[in-house]
């Protein structure tokens, strides 16, 4: 386990900063998570910390010390990529050991390390198999347990579950949320996807064109989301956005209002009035879309079924104290 400091950690490309003065604190044992619109500048964090990719200027500190000047070798970080790096003509158990014997270590132990790895991420039946003859699912493990032997300070997870199929994302975030249980390691992971950053995260990193825009625990962002960036990133479907003189209870200074599409209710009375476009009828939830005043969309939901049809109009109102309000430059009231 280790602690990760970033004190106004900035890189440059020629003219261009693509991250802007960064600075946050990971504590032991956390498991972290950076998530942004592509482009935000999550990945190149992560290259950074992991000695990949040098800072312009600021300091990385692993466990206090400044580590800007050790190499991504001797960091004490692994990192799981995306593309599960696997060598093909190998078999999943020379993978795992291959950076232990680079590094001299005795047989033995990187027998015992590998198959320790192996049972907790139950690939044993497979320690003999080349990455051709495992599901994507298996390879991802694969690369992770070659990441667990090495015992690392800090465990980078660069958008590792991206290239699997939905079902086996979710199976796969249970397996990584079980590992770092199991581990009590610190790990820092990147993703696009909100909802695999909502369900793994002890805290959330929310960037943005390489800023922090918010830091907290998932329920934090989803309650009280720092701006109108945060509010309508976190969550799924997004938050809905009215200009707040169609609300009669408006907070003073107040510019836009949001609503999260599972708190919106249906209302004779309701001052909003959407027009519905198209329904998702998915079983146990109805989602409707469709737009609100100056054809702004709309999304909600509706618990179970329902018989609303396409180019109804239909009233809405929503809870009092579900509502958000954003100022003219989107910073929360």
């Amino acid at each position: 386990m280790a602690t990760l400091e970033l004190s106004n950690v900035i890189k440059s490309f020629d003219k261009t900063t693509i991250i802007h003065g960064v600075d946050l604190t990971v504590s032991n044992g956390e498991f972290v998570v950076f998530v942004g619109p592509s482009g935000c500048g999550k990945s190149t964090l992560l290259r950074i910390i992991s000695g990949l990719e040098p800072a312009t200027s600021g300091d990385i500190r692993i466990d206090g010390q400044r580590v800007n000047d050790v190499s991504a070798a001797h960091r004490g970080c692994s990192m799981v990529f995306q593309s599960y790096a696997l060598y093909p003509h190998m078999s999943v158990y020379d993978n795992m050991a291959f950076g232990l014997e680079n590094l001299g270590v005795a047989k033995a132990v990187i027998a015992s390390k590998v198959n320790a790895a192996a049972t907790m991420l139950q690939l044993t039946p497979l320690l003999h198999r080349k990455p051709t003859q495992l599901s994507g699912g298996q390879r991802q493990r694969v690369a992770i347990g070659r990441s667990i032997v090495r015992e690392p300070k800090l465990f980078l997870f660069d958008e590792p579950l991206s290239n699997l199929d939905a079902e086996l994302r979710v199976s796969m975030r249970a397996e990584i949320r079980d590992l770092h249980a199991r581990l009590g390691a610190t790990m820092v992971y990147v993703t696009h996807d909100q909802v695999e950053a909502m369900t793994m995260a002890d805290k959330i990193v929310v960037l943005r064109a390489g800023r922090i825009e918010q830091v907290g625990t998932p329920l934090e962002l989803y309650n009280r989301p720092r701006n109108q960036f945060v509010a309508g990133f976190i969550g799924s479907p997004r938050m809905n956005f009215v200009p707040a003189t169609q609300l009669s209870q408006a907070k003073p200074g107040a510019k836009t209002v949001g609503i999260r599409p599972e708190h919106a209710q249906l209302s004779e009375d309701g001052l909003l009035k959407m027009t519905v476009l198209q329904i998702e009828q998915l079983g146990s939830t109805s989602i409707l879309h469709g737009n609100v005043v100056s054809d702004a969309p709309f999304e909600v939901i509706l618990s179970g079924q329902t018989s609303i049809k396409p180019g109804e109009t239909v009233g809405l109102t929503a809870p009092v104290d579900c509502l958000h309000y954003f100022d003219q430059d989107g910073l929360r009231l």
